[in-house]
């Protein structure tokens, strides 16, 4: 059974985590404490804003451009200051949870990115960014990372 993302952190002060901090930076948001702030962002949805923080935490344009919001829809949401759809902010908070977790996991931002970019055999020769295109993807990385923690996988 896969535990919770708040359960990795049992050292860390209540209500606030250096993970959700992550995640807060990652979106240019605020008041990220838990799971259930992730899912009152998404339903709020992010401002057009969260993607260039997304660029700045560490995502290349291309695999924003893939994986959250088509280039064109991007600059129509901008020109027309629109926020993101539900569908794409729950894209954005995806990656920002995934990519938090492993830099939590390596403790180094540079072997975390280096991890997530190189393909993996376990995902078909597909890396875990691309993997994490979708939430069951997702899952698949979050369970991998949990093993790397815990000694589990080389």
């Amino acid at each position: 059974m896969p535990r919770s993302l708040e359960s990795m952190l049992p050292d860390s002060p209540p209500g606030t985590t250096r993970f959700y901090r992550r995640i807060e930076e990652k979106l240019g948001a605020s008041g990220v404490r838990s799971d259930r702030d992730l899912a009152g962002l998404v339903e709020k949805r992010l401002p057009a804003s969260a993607v260039k923080a997304l660029a700045r935490g560490g995502l290349s344009e291309s695999e924003i451009y893939q994986l959250v919001i088509p280039r064109r829809t991007l600059a129509h949401r901008v020109a027309k200051r629109e926020a993101l759809s539900q569908e794409e902010s729950d894209r954005a908070v995806r990656l920002a949870r995934v990519t938090a977790f492993a830099e939590q996991v390596f403790g180094d931002s540079g072997r975390a990115w280096r991890w997530l970019r190189q393909p993996k055999k376990q995902f078909t020769d597909r890396s875990p960014l691309e993997v994490s295109g979708t939430e069951a993807g997702a899952r698949l990385v979050e369970e991998l990372l949990y093993q790397i923690d815990d000694g589990l996988v080389a």
